[in-house]
């Protein structure tokens, strides 16, 4: 087997859109927008510009548990933004979140509308505009943002790092599939000690903590994440799957996971939500009943 020759970086580094892999029709070195187009506007208070990756489903859940708790002003338009399509780049887009990624909300309940991006910027925002899965106490509520914020800051390495490199990257690399493995697995390791001593993250009861992590680590050991289940042996990891089982029953959580998805079972899928009765009598029955 013939080693390949070491890279050397170059000296001043430049894009080269031949060598983006997967993604290289939307990943670029530059910010702004690459074309004018305005973002719909519905008729609910919260409008929401998402699509169903792991950071997206955070904020459609939210949403869903703060409707299943009976907050009436958390009612939303979810409009589908199609990343692979470069959506995320319009103009309209763009002025709601200079980053251009997904999800990015904007909150038009006041006189003034607000824009919040980053997707724990939103469950913060959410949970203390309803007052709901963001605990008062001091020593409680400094538990529940370590958690967010842990998620917040180690997602990276599971999505960009482990996840592209093993799932998306042009060719196989041993070095950074070899070097993201072992801190996902750190990752869940760190999960599954604290789920040894609580029930939530958070402690005893469910909080934004469980809504950011979920998506992203308990579809990574339910296999909906990367086809990478066995390779990283998510079986072992006894209380993360405890947990994402328990959080994955909610019928809010199910509700959340099926808005702005593209992917899978049609019937997993509501491409755009603008009521609730967008979910279809057949769905809310399989929700209610588990399934």
């Amino acid at each position: 087997m013939t080693t390949p020759p070491e890279y050397a970086p170059p000296k001043v580094w430049s894009w080269n859109k031949a060598k983006g892999g997967r993604f290289a029709n939307i990943n670029r070195p530059i910010a702004g927008p690459t074309h004018d187009k305005e973002l719909p506007v519905g008729r609910h208070p919260l409008q929401l510009y998402s699509l169903a990756t792991p950071n997206g489903v955070k904020v459609t859940v939210m949403l869903e548990e703060l409707l299943a708790l009976g907050h009436r002003g958390a009612e939303y338009d979810a409009w589908l933004i199609r990343i692979g399509e470069g959506d995320q780049f319009g103009s309209g887009f763009v002025a709601i979140n200079p980053n251009s990624k997904i999800p990015a909300l904007v909150d038009r309940s006041g006189p003034t509308p607000i824009r919040v991006f980053e997707s724990g910027a939103i469950l913060v925002h959410l949970a203390e505009k309803f007052g709901a899965f963001l605990p008062t106490e001091v020593a409680a509520r400094a538990e529940c943002l370590s958690w967010l914020f842990w998620q917040m800051g180690s997602a990276p390495y599971l999505g960009g790092g482990f996840g592209h490199f093993y799932a998306y990257a042009p060719t196989k690399m041993e070095y950074p599939i070899d070097r993201f493995t072992m801190e996902v697995k750190r990752q869940l390791d760190v999960l599954d000690r604290r789920l040894a001593e609580t029930e939530y993250l958070a402690g005893a009861d469910y909080t934004i903590a469980d809504i950011a992590v979920w998506p992203w680590y308990g579809g990574l050991v339910k296999s909906w994440l990367y086809d990478a289940a066995e390779f990283l042996d998510v079986e072992s990891y006894t209380n993360v799957q405890r947990w994402a089982t328990a959080v994955g029953e909610r019928p809010a959580v199910k509700r959340g996971r099926m808005v702005n998805r593209v992917q899978g079972e049609p019937s997993s899928q509501l491409h755009e939500r603008h009521d609730a009765g967008d979910f279809d009598t057949n769905t809310q029955d399989k929700l209610t009943a588990g399934s």
